[in-house]
């Protein structure tokens, strides 16, 4: 019995002790390093099946409690294979090597109606991160992206208001507007408005480059496909919080030096000139107009979730000040997220639910005379700003000549828009690889366009007040249903099949407008129309007419992959749209792509040489359906006067006149872009160094033009018709490389060379001809009707057709090359009076290369990132130097450039004539972005993340273009025109900012 009774006792002993060390913590530390022994910070260390863990510091080093039953310590961070340790009650030390992942190859890519890993790509995609994407005070997400992708050709705005140019491997179409820009696709959902995102809330952006990825959106997609991909919930079992923030200010980068005060006197004295209004001032009217513009945006976003359920939520809030007076824009966007799975995880729901507020306020812009953004310039610095009683001066008897801060203070022009969208999905594991999707969207836009002229304006001096209010609604409703079928079999062959039908409905321009004068007083504004004495029978309803637009489509994608050495990949789309002639209302878009990972040869692998070696070809068609409505196919008819009716009892009254307003065209059809690609992927040093080289030839049939036609055949003038070709070939180079990697220093630089050749192929055919399309007045005084650019067979669009300078003659006079009119080959002789007949080929808007080189340098804690981009090889018409050198200015009363006093001939009556005297070169080198960034890492218990920086945007640019910046428009029919009524002075911005995770 005592020995029993011992026995039992040191069991209870045992047992108690053991039982004790189980229910203890266990008290972890470590540190974790890459292949080089470099210290990694960020890395997620977790212990496995619960949320329990931390993140490592900037030395790599962890610190983790875990209850004694703890197995496995899971370590993950991007860029690294991630690693599960095992541990156990005595484990207290830990030292972790992560090796490195192929990126770049396993990283996930958005393609139409899903996704694909890099290495099973076969068309041409460019992906950009949202750490990746620039930085600045952007209030167009478009700018984001500018430099950053091969062929795809951003020219930016300083104007809070305006939007940037934006095009993808050259011009394809003769249609302005939608029609130039690629098509937007965001979570999937296409067609969707970018103001619903704030660049926060970006994960990543894919551009979709060549036709055998775009082809998938048939009939949107002749321009490209955008692909935005949101931030969503996570699946860690935990809710985070992030804040991020920033102020900014902007001031003017440059302005034109246009004469002061002493220097027009002087001048007028010099050349024995009567100045009409000198009162006796010295007024800077450019420092009166601008200002420094301040910026604000501030984001707040929650995520988090579980192995079920996931949700996001933000709210972002933007502010920004235009550096002339009176623009500005204010806007706030709330999204919301939420996903959940069921049915033994077979079931998929989502829903979200995204909404924006904006709103625009301007001053009067791009009109001749009534431009701010002229009359800061031509405006007499010789007048005050106000008369003594206080009233705004006005220049009476001067053509075209009104107060710049009187057009600010009494002409504004405010828009309100607001957008709602909510989209639902779900999908469905029918069974083992097949996935049924569906979609629903909806998204409701509402425009109201506010305007007021008080009984101060000088623009409508004899309305009194004169008020304008219109509301416009856009709707658009999209349905979308698809299978997704991936297989793997043998572990060799990969195959993956998605077919889906798409039902879209458009309903735009659904609006009401107004226009009311003659007021009491202007206490008011535009807010009680009916206060106003008259109304502008001609403003009723503006032109607003609802359109409805119907679209059906099919489509179906195959993928093949052949031990992912040998892919292929086809697709067929075709649509149904409302939009085109009742003879051609659908159209079938195929592609086809395939290439060839030839790093997984043996013959390759044994060269030693490339750690990434893929071939890659595709041919595609897409059209490009964008810009239509729903009277474009149709006859239509539209009021065109008045008419007065007697009735029987002798009674009149006024009734309207109808004219035709358009032909139907029951054989208008798509536009049809079809492109080859060829493209190849290299990987090196252990893909430290990667890089893409691209071929695409690009063509465009069917163009949609407008032609004149006989009105003894039809009711009206000009017939919309497909007549054209264009082309663009190009060849494109991006380039990816970590030059050095030590233990606490990492460079990183990327760079991209992009060439596009735009030529005209043809205008006419046998039933619509025209020689050429006169294109690009830039209004300069003297020669209103002169156009400067022609749209002709054989040459890109952009191309200058203007006269040739051919200097002074004996009276001092510009005098131009004279051509004859059948050869257009010059004659020999000069002409002060140059004729249409004279004009000639001078010059390209083209750029023959634009570039970006971004570099980032890493130092323990600290970043600095320095983006650089620009273009070559491109001319710029200098309008506004042309119409500021305009000599008559100064005797009417305006204001003209310092350089006339010395480099500008009195007597010249055509010193602004628009010639190639104005056409200069556009090369520019940007230093668009420059940012410091501080990584405080953790803080404390509750902030996992602090990160500071500073950022200065347009540092300093290299160019010899003497106008205000040579970065110009490239988009659109009428590339590099320099106009002085539209182009918003370019600003240099210096922001801060922070973002912190709690």
């Amino acid at each position: 019995m005592k020995k029993i009774t011992l026995k039992l006792v040191m069991i209870a002993l045992i047992l108690g002790y053991s039982l004790n060390i189980w229910g203890q913590d266990i008290n972890l530390s470590g540190t974790v390093v890459d292949a080089h022994g470099i210290s990694i910070p960020g890395v997620s260390v977790v212990e496995k099946g619960t949320s329990n863990g931390t993140i490592t510091d900037v030395d790599g080093k962890f610190s983790l409690s875990v209850p004694s039953e703890a197995q496995v310590l899971v370590f993950s961070f991007i860029g690294f294979e991630t690693q599960e340790v095992s541990i156990d009650a005595n484990t207290t030390q830990l030292n972790v090597e992560l090796t490195e992942s192929v990126v770049f190859l396993d990283e996930v890519v958005a393609v139409g109606y899903g996704k694909m890993t890099r290495k099973d790509v076969t068309s041409s995609i460019t992906t950009v991160k949202s750490e990746d994407l620039n930085v600045g005070a952007y209030s167009d997400p478009s700018q984001l992206l500018q430099g950053k992708v091969p062929g795809l050709t951003i020219t930016q705005t300083s104007d809070p208001n305006g939007s940037s140019s934006i095009t993808l491997r050259g011009a394809s179409t003769l249609r302005t507007g939608e029609a130039q820009e690629p098509y937007y696709v965001i979570d999937g959902i296409p067609g969707m408005s970018l103001s619903l995102v704030a660049p926060e809330d970006i994960e990543s952006i894919d551009v979709l480059r060549d036709a055998s990825a775009t082809a998938i959106y048939g009939s949107k997609a002749a321009n490209g496909v955008i692909i935005v991909t949101t931030k969503r919930g996570s699946k860690n079992g935990k809710t985070s919080v992030s804040y991020s923030s920033y102020i900014a200010a902007d001031n003017v980068l440059s302005n034109l030096d246009m004469m002061t005060a002493s220097e027009l006197r002087a001048y007028a004295s010099a050349n024995e000139i009567t100045l009409p209004n000198d009162e006796g001032a010295d007024t800077d009217w450019q420092k009166e107009v601008q200002r420094t513009g301040f910026s604000q945006n501030h984001n707040f976003s929650m995520n988090g979730g579980d192995e079920e359920t996931s949700y996001s939520a933000s709210v972002n809030y933007m502010e920004k000040e235009g550096i002339i007076k009176g623009t500005e824009m204010d806007r706030i966007i709330a999204r919301s997220f939420l996903e959940t799975t069921t049915l033994n995880d077979r079931l998929t729901l989502s829903f979200s639910l995204n909404g924006s507020i904006t709103n625009n306020h301007n001053v009067p812009i791009g009109t001749q005379g009534t431009s701010v953004l002229d009359a800061m310039n031509y405006y007499s610095p010789l007048v005050p700003v106000r008369n003594e009683d206080g009233s705004w001066y006005e220049g009476s008897g001067i053509s075209q000549n009104y107060n710049p801060m009187s057009m600010i203070r009494e002409d504004e022009y405010n828009t309100e828009s607001k957008r709602l969208q909510g989209v639902t999905k779900a999908s469905v594991k029918l069974f083992d690889g097949l996935l049924y999707n569906l979609s629903l969207s909806h998204q409701n836009e509402q425009n109201i366009y506010s305007n007021y002229n008080t009984s101060d304006s000088q623009i409508y001096s004899s309305e009194n007040g004169l008020a304008s209010r219109t509301a416009v609604e856009n709707k658009k409703t999209v349905f979308e249903t698809y299978l997704n079928y991936d297989k793997t079999f043998n572990e060799t062959h990969k195959l993956g099949i998605m077919a889906g039908y798409s039902w879209e409905q458009n309903d735009y321009n659904d609006g009401f407008g107004l226009t009311v004068y003659n007021f009491y007083n202007d206490d008011l504004k535009y807010y009680n129309l009916g206060y106003a004495n008259n109304m502008d029978i001609s403003g009723i309803n503006s032109g607003y007419t609802l359109s409805t637009l119907r679209m059906i489509s099919f489509y179906g994608r195959l993928n093949y992959s052949y031990n992912s050495k040998y892919l292929f990949q086809a697709t067929m789309r075709r649509d149904g749209s409302s939009a085109f002639g009742e003879n051609n209302r659908w159209a079938t878009f195929p592609s086809v792509s395939a290439s060839w990972r030839m790093v997984e040869e043996d013959f390759i692998k044994n060269m030693n040489v490339f750690d990434d070696l893929k071939f890659r070809v595709g041919y595609g068609v897409s059209g490009n359906s964008l810009g239509f409505d729903a009277f474009t196919a149709i006859q239509t008819y539209g009021a065109s006067g008045w008419f007065t009716y007697t009735d029987a009892n002798g009674n009149t009254s006024d009734y309207r006149t109808l004219a035709a307003t358009s032909n139907a065209n029951p054989d208008l059809k798509w536009e049809r872009t079809s492109m080859f690609n060829i493209g190849m992927d290299f990987g090196f040093f252990k893909n430290r160094l990667t890089a893409t080289l691209e071929y695409y030839d690009k063509r465009t049939k069917d163009l949609i033009y407008s032609y004149a036609v006989s009105t003894n055949r039809y009711p009206y003038g000009s017939m919309l018709a497909n007549v054209g070709e264009i082309s663009n070939k190009g060849i494109e180079l991006s380039l990816n490389v970590i030059p050095v990697e030590t233990e606490k220093f990492r460079w990183e630089s990327s760079f991209n060379l992009s060439h596009n050749k735009n030529e005209v192929i043809s205008l006419s055919n046998q039933t619509y001809s025209v020689d050429y399309i006169n294109a690009a007045n830039p209004n300069i005084g003297g020669y209103s009707t002169a156009n400067v650019q022609r749209i002709m067979e054989g040459e890109a669009i952009g191309t200058f057709y203007m006269w040739e300078w051919a200097g002074y003659n004996d009276s001092g006079v510009s005098q131009f090359y004279v051509h004859d009119a059948e050869t257009g080959e010059r004659t020999g002789e000069f002409t002060t009076s140059p004729q249409e007949t004279d004009r000639t080929k001078v010059g390209c808007a083209q750029p023959k290369f634009t570039y970006g080189w971004n570099n980032t340098f890493t130092y323990k804690n600290w970043s600095l990132t320095a983006f650089l981009q620009g273009v070559t090889g491109n001319e710029i018409l200098n309008s506004t130097r042309a119409q500021y050198n305009y000599v008559a200015l100064v005797a009417t009363g305006k204001n003209v450039l310092s350089e006339v006093a010395t480099n500008q001939n009195f007597a010249d009556v055509n010193a602004q004539a628009p010639s190639d005297r104005y056409l200069e070169k556009g090369d520019y080198l940007r230093l668009s972005t420059l940012s410091l960034n501080y990584n405080f890492g953790k803080i404390g218990e509750f902030i996992k993340g602090l990160n500071v920086y500073a950022t200065g945007n347009n540092l300093f640019t290299i160019s010899k273009y003497k106008g205000l910046d040579p970065e110009i428009s490239l988009g659109g029919l009428t590339p590099g025109i320099d106009s002085r009524e539209y182009f918003y002075p370019r600003t240099r911005t210096y922001m801060l900012g922070l973002k912190i995770n709690f």
